[in-house]
């Protein structure tokens, strides 16, 4: 085990606390979690005990304190990051009054159309496009429409981060991250935008909000007394300000330069890029100021529905694969791999629509769907799966033409999460984007970046950006084909030209189905 310093990064995700231990050099030495529950009490709700968030907290750090054989005074620094759009109402004596509403609740649906319908000029950081019902805004308003005492008696309004951190320190304070990703607070314009919040009526809610924006990296404060006892650490460690845990991840992915793009994948994915100038326009978010680095802009994208599709194929419609890799012993995945790897660019005119649950960027479709065109009595399993993988493909590389038409030019991916083991998939990335992809050799960058932000706060470094070049390390790197990004291309722009075919098909039949077999194509 390599010597300390050491620095402790956590990482509150949707359904566990994760703690990371790493040195100065960014050398993982352990990492330990612990689950929390996750309640739906009403269709499209989705809400936390903040309480289970800290004691998972506790139980992790000692975890990992106990596994790594590290004793308290050899932790200089610590920071988290934590979902975001996570919102907790807190009364006078810093006790929550409602279990938190999390990120993927979308019971403000209404309150986010009427917020969009004002035109306001700081819809810009949406691409002045529909407004996403998780944000806080529209969550802001939902509580003082629906649950007025609860909203009229908070003290505070505040985040997942907001919360562990006040926890751990005792101070108030929000994330830069949160704050301009989320709340459209941008200081180019002054830092909130007051007739955004007046338009709909809760202006009041910027009282409530912390009062202090804090840089990431920048520290809060001394771990107090009480919080080091429960978490079995050092009275006064510095507790650096975190953030929002995918732009965390691409802090720990190194992404820190303008041209520099992370692309966290999984179930979705996410998309997030530094540019030197303000850039905005329909379709991608952004660009929000100082989100991640101070003096620097960050854009995002993203696809909802991308490896969850490929498990929704695997496990209802890969019969042979399934069938082989029990024969063989494989995990089904490698099989599927090996059946695509033959098919050709196309998969034989095969074209997929990545929209199974709607459209993140570039339409904030909610109502969008998946489609598969051009089946023929041809194709086999091997195509299917090709196509789908090849339709996330042309969903990424989509969005990347938009950002391109709005003067960002990506240059570089970073690349992490459970895609990252098919080899095919990451090369067709590469050849659909024309874009060489990195790998870091640490691939879990949320807990990663949250310990380069604690090294910030603990002074081991002066910035981000040298704690990136200690800490973050590049492990291998895949080329693009160019031969094989100019025969996608074809397909790139049939994948592009069908959604607005299908449009309004899908929106009608949407709502027709919520609908019970009622609506018409009036509706």
């Amino acid at each position: 085990m390599a010597e300390g310093p050491y620095f402790m990064g956590i990482d509150g995700g949707t359904e566990s606390v994760r703690v990371g231990i790493f040195d100065r050099e960014g050398t993982p030495v352990v990492f330990a979690g612990e689950p929390y529950s996750l309640e739906h009490p009403r269709p499209g709700w989705a809400e936390q005990d903040p309480d289970e968030w800290w004691s998972s907290l506790v139980s992790a750090s000692r975890k990992a304190l106990e596994q790594s054989g590290i004793s308290a005074e050899e932790i200089e620094g610590i920071s988290m990051d934590t979902t975001s759009c996570t919102v907790v109402a807190m009364d006078k004596n810093d006790r929550h009054m409602r279990p938190a509403i999390i990120w993927m609740d979308v019971r403000a649906a209404d309150q986010a159309r009427r917020i969009g319908e004002t035109g306001d000029p700081a819809l810009k950081y949406n691409g002045y496009g529909a407004v996403s019902a998780e944000w806080m805004p529209s969550k802001a308003l939902w509580l003082k429409e629906n649950e007025p005492e609860i909203y009229n008696g908070a003290r505070h309004i505040c985040e997942y981060q907001d919360w562990m951190t006040h926890k751990l320190t005792g101070e108030w304070t929000a994330s830069i991250s949160n704050t301009s990703i989320r709340w459209y607070y941008d200081r180019n314009e002054g830092g909130w935008p007051e007739s955004l919040y007046a338009a709909v009526g809760i202006e009041d809610v910027l009282d409530k909000f912390p009062q202090k924006v804090l840089n990431q990296g920048e520290v809060v404060g001394g771990l107090s007394k009480w919080a080091a006892e429960k978490l079995g650490l050092k009275q006064g460690t510095p507790v650096a300000e975190g953030g929002v845990d995918a732009f965390v991840a691409a802090l720990g992915l190194g992404v820190v330069e303008p041209g520099k793009l992370a692309l966290i994948t999984g179930s979705s994915h996410v998309m997030i890029g530094q540019t030197s100038e303000p850039i905005h326009g329909q379709g991608f978010f952004g660009a929000y100021t100082d989100a991640m680095i101070p003096g620097q802009y960050t854009v995002e994208g993203g696809q909802v529905s991308t490896g969850s599709i490929v498990a929704w194929f695997k496990n209802r419609f890969a019969v042979k694969a399934l069938a082989e890799a029990e024969k063989r012993g494989m995990d089904p995945y490698d099989i599927l791999n090996e059946m695509a790897r033959d098919v050709p660019i196309g998969s034989d005119g095969l074209v997929v629509i990545d929209y199974f649950q709607g459209n993140r960027t570039p339409y904030t479709d909610p109502e969008a769907r998946g489609m598969m065109w051009g089946l023929s009595l041809s194709h086999t399993e091997g195509h299917l799966f090709r196509a789908i993988v090849e339709g996330v493909c042309y969903g990424t590389e989509h969005i990347f033409r938009i950002m391109r038409e709005n003067d960002f030019e990506p240059r570089e991916i970073v690349v992490a999460g459970g895609p990252t083991k098919s080899e095919l998939w990451m090369q067709m990335h590469s050849d659909v984007c024309n874009l060489p992809i990195s790998f870091t050799q640490v691939e879990d960058g949320a807990v990663l970046g949250s310990a380069m932000l604690a090294a910030v706060g603990a002074g081991a470094y002066p910035d981000i950006q040298t704690a990136v070049e200690n800490m973050v390390h590049t492990e291998r790197t895949i080329e693009p084909d160019e031969s094989a990004h100019e025969e996608y291309q074809f397909y790139v722009d049939r994948y592009v030209e069908t959604y607005p075919q299908m449009k309004e098909l899908m929106h009608e039949t949407v709502r027709h189905v919520a609908s019970g077999g009622k609506a018409t194509a009036e509706a």
